[in-house]
């Protein structure tokens, strides 16, 4: 084996030209076999590519190819997470499968390009060899999301930043899911409640949320979550000065544990309404390890519909990650010849399951 490799390696590469000397043929027939194989009888196609295979011949150099078609053959996906995040988190794992399939149908690669919430460097986005952007879940005035705008390529955006001219996006009513998320918790008589949010900032805070910075907050969907909650339970009298919000700038379920040692070692609360499934199924390994009844103690809400929060019987809203990212996909793939931008509100589902019932009294 080894040296059969070294025998590839030390061989000198065929090119284009002298694969077609050998076939005695064109060198545009030898490059339909890569391009344009309907162009080709099948018996031929297999010839050129067993003699190119036979020489060493790698096949059409994909950077030339580009230049000359000013096409990449594929889709960026930016984030502002590190590269793991993205097989790691499991909403971002159903919306990347979703922008798969997208891909795979239109014969498009994908290309992650992941950027630090910490730090603009838009280098990144300009390095990028794609035929557009699809931007998932970006803060609102991202250098980052600017350099993808700069970009005379299309950009579809998923989830936020929302108020962006001309540009396709796909999400959902955040705001809406957690009016009805409050409204079921007031239903079952829960006024004291207390809040565990995703970051709400690029700049890092583990620890409680003001109002203000709720308000200020530069992630479009918490602010609206947490906006959608304010309006809900304000519906039923409570106050939303006096609700507790921790924040924390690591999804994890680490994080949601922590979190919710945080809040529940200061306030008396009945309720914990987390802004994400991972958050609310931290919060439930505290609430047991703790010794508190889930719901009766206690009340947990997750928000997502992730496969690990029905294995734990969890209050949620289910959104349809997969089908947003195989929107987010067909939207900038499937151009046509519109000349209007295009928003598309994907529907929520209230799930209401084991961890969640009436308030327990004093």
């Amino acid at each position: 084996m080894a040296e059969a490799l070294e025998g590839r390696r030390s061989r000198r590469t065929a090119t284009l030209a002298s694969l077609a000397a050998e076939l005695g043929v064109s060198r545009t027939t030898v490059s339909n076999a890569y391009n344009r194989p309907d162009q080709l009888s099948p018996a031929l196609r297999r010839r050129v590519l067993d003699t190119a295979r036979r020489l060493g011949y790698p096949g059409p150099d994909p950077v030339a190819r580009s230049l000359r078609t000013r096409k990449a053959g594929a889709v960026g996906l930016l984030l502002t997470e590190a590269l793991s995040y993205a097989f790691r988190d499991p909403v971002a794992v159903q919306f990347l499968e979703g922008l798969a399939l997208a891909c795979e149908d239109n014969g498009s690669g994908l290309l992650l390009v992941p950027v630090s919430p910490e730090a603009d460097d838009p280098g990144a986005v300009a390095r990028a060899g794609v035929d557009g952007f699809v931007v998932y879940s970006m803060p609102d005035d991202d250098d980052n999301f600017h350099a993808v705008l700069e970009r005379p390529v299309p950009v579809v955006v998923c989830d936020q930043p929302t108020a962006v001219p001309d540009v396709d996006r796909v999400g959902i009513d955040d705001h809406a899911a957690m009016v009805d998320m409050a409204r079921h918790l007031a239903g079952l008589g829960h006024r004291r409640i207390g809040v565990l949010c995703m970051r709400l900032s690029t700049e890092r805070n583990d620890g409680f949320a003001s109002v203000e910075r709720q308000q200020r907050a530069r992630y479009e969907v918490q602010r609206r979550r947490l906006a959608g909650l304010r309006e809900g339970f304000g519906e039923a009298g409570v106050d939303w000065s006096t609700v507790p919000v921790v924040e924390r700038y690591d999804h994890s379920e680490s994080a949601g544990a922590s979190a919710a040692e945080q809040l529940l070692a200061q306030h008396d609360v009945t309720a914990l309404v987390c802004t994400s499934d991972i958050l609310a199924l931290g919060a439930l390994r505290h609430a047991r390890q703790a010794g508190r009844s889930v719901p009766g103690d206690l009340s947990i809400t997750g928000f997502d519909g992730v496969p690990a929060a029905e294995r734990a019987e969890l209050t949620t809203i289910r959104q349809p990650t997969l089908d947003k990212g195989r929107a987010a996909g067909e939207l900038l793939l499937d151009r046509g010849d519109r000349q209007r931008s295009r928003t598309l509100l994907l529907p929520t589902e209230l799930l209401a399951r084991a961890t969640s019932g009436p308030a327990r009294e004093g």
